[in-house]
């Protein structure tokens, strides 16, 4: 549990980011069972990663008819190219692609722009100025990184190539996709990673109605609805290390338990 708590006869009241979340004894019984039967997720063999800052979406981030023409002018362009993910694309079990691209000139790659005249001269169209990353009035904020580099230095670009689950940094409905293709995220959107736990298996726990309503009782709301997907919230999720298909059944909830989150998930 996280925050503060105070126990009361039938009720278990506990501070959730800045608000008191209460409980009634039946949320509290299927609190404490996920719980004691499921492993927070920080305790699996994952690593989450924030999507990518460019400092300057406006010049990095661009559709497909300017890939094309910027490949069509040089076709090195295209190493450099990648499609992106923003958290509104990310839905439960997919993503709508909606053709954006990121010119991935990552710090840590330690690229020389020349060798991507078309990108170059295309970004040159914002201005040294206004790219360099000095912190100066009408530039990106201070780093010591080049113009024409990204804001981060995304140290961990290979895990965009492999398997990895993304999820958005805000939602209402808890969103989790699983994809193996090399596609990049932006800051609104985190994604995970694992070179041995078993993404598929995770996904099913983390889509669930059950984890859907966990959730609420961990992170900071926004509204009446949405959520903040805070790593910090995200790795206390429990999932039970050898579960069942049958989620419900893996945290041993009861008929009336089983029927009670069922009745919150229909009525949302």
């Amino acid at each position: 549990m996280t925050g503060y708590i105070k126990q009361h006869s039938s009720t278990l009241e506990f501070l959730s980011g800045n608000s008191w979340v209460i409980l009634n004894p039946i949320e509290k019984r299927i609190k404490e069972k996920i719980e004691r039967v499921g492993t927070p997720l920080k305790d699996w063999d994952i690593s989450i990663n924030y999507g990518i800052k460019t400092g300057c979406n406006e010049a990095f981030i661009i559709d497909k008819t300017k890939r094309d023409e910027l490949i069509a002018k040089n076709k090195k362009s295209a190493e450099i190219i990648h499609p992106i993910l923003r958290g509104r694309d990310i839905k439960r079990y997919g993503y709508e692609f909606a053709e954006q691209y990121i010119i991935a000139t990552f710090p840590s790659r330690k690229y020389d722009i020349d060798d991507y005249p078309a990108v170059r001269d295309y970004l040159l169209k914002y201005g040294k100025q206004k790219l360099e990353q000095s912190g100066k009035p009408g530039a990106r904020k201070k780093t010591s990184h080049k113009w024409f580099e990204t804001q981060d230095p995304i140290a961990y670009w290979d895990d965009f190539s492999k398997q990895k689950i993304f999820y958005p940094d805000i939602t209402e409905r808890l969103s989790f996709c699983i994809s193996d293709e090399e596609i990049y995220c932006n800051n609104t959107a985190y994604f995970l990673v694992s070179n041995t736990e078993n993404l598929e298996y995770i996904l099913m726990y983390l889509n669930s109605d059950l984890i859907n309503w966990y959730y609420k009782t961990l992170s900071v709301q926004l509204g009446e609805t949405a959520v903040r997907m805070f790593s910090i919230y995200v790795l206390n999720i429990p999932i039970p290390k050898n579960g069942d298909e049958d989620i419900f059944r893996s945290y041993k909830l009861t008929k009336n338990e089983i029927e009670f989150i069922l009745s919150i998930s229909y009525n949302s």
